[in-house]
This record gives structure tokens, C-alpha cells and sequence, in this order.
């Protein structure tokens, strides 16, 4: 009895924590919606066919670790030699932007999925 007790609450709690990270999650992805609307992203990329065609993001979540993502938006022409990423131009390194900011950018951006 005791055992089932333990599995019950095991259970309750996992559920409850994964939901809360999934809200947490739409909430992130949601803020770094805002955050690529506020950095004007959209003029050199696109989402869905909205913004600059010829960048487009559509899924880059399926391409890239949450990691490189990061490493795109704070150290770009690193990441463009790393790659040997012919960018003209170039994109910028966004190194300042908060790093709140930067964590919601690239969880919406790592939503971005085929």
C-alpha cells in the first residue's frame, strides 16, 4: 500500500512540474516572438514566410541545439568563419542583448520545426 501511495505522489508531481515547464516553455517561446519583433529580425529573416525570404528560420529548431542558436545571436561572424557561412552581409553579433532576451530568442527560435 505504501509503495502505491509513493508512485501516486511520484506521478502527481511529475505531471505537475512537466505541465508547469511546458507553460513556461509557450510562455518563453511567446517572449522571444516579441524579442525578434523588437530586434526587427524580420529584415534579414523570415518565419512562415513573413519577413526577408532569403534568411528564413523556418526550422531551425530542427537544424540547431538550442546552444548554436545562442552562439548565432552572440557571436555571429564566429559562428560564420566556424562554419564557413558565406553571409552577405554578414550578420551581427547581438552581444549586449539581455540575457533574458536572449534565452527567449532562442527558445522561439528553437520551436521553429519542420
Amino acid at each position: 500500500m505504501r509503495i502505491a501511495t509513493i508512485a501516486l505522489l511520484f506521478s502527481v508531481f511529475v505531471l505537475t512540474n512537466a505541465s508547469s515547464a511546458y507553460a513556461d516553455d509557450a510562455a518563453q517561446v511567446e517572449k522571444g516572438k516579441q524579442v525578434y519583433a523588437a530586434q526587427k529580425c524580420g529584415i534579414c529573416h523570415s518565419v512562415a514566410g513573413v519577413g526577408n525570404k532569403k534568411g528564413s528560420f523556418d526550422g531551425v529548431g530542427s537544424k540547431l541545439a538550442a546552444a548554436e542558436i545562442r552562439q548565432w545571436i552572440v557571436a555571429a561572424p564566429e559562428m560564420a568563419a566556424k562554419t564557413k557561412a558565406e553571409r552577405k552581409p554578414a550578420m551581427k553579433a547581438f552581444p549586449n542583448l539581455a540575457k533574458d532576451d536572449v534565452d527567449a530568442l532562442v527558445a522561439y527560435l528553437h520551436s521553429l520545426k519542420k
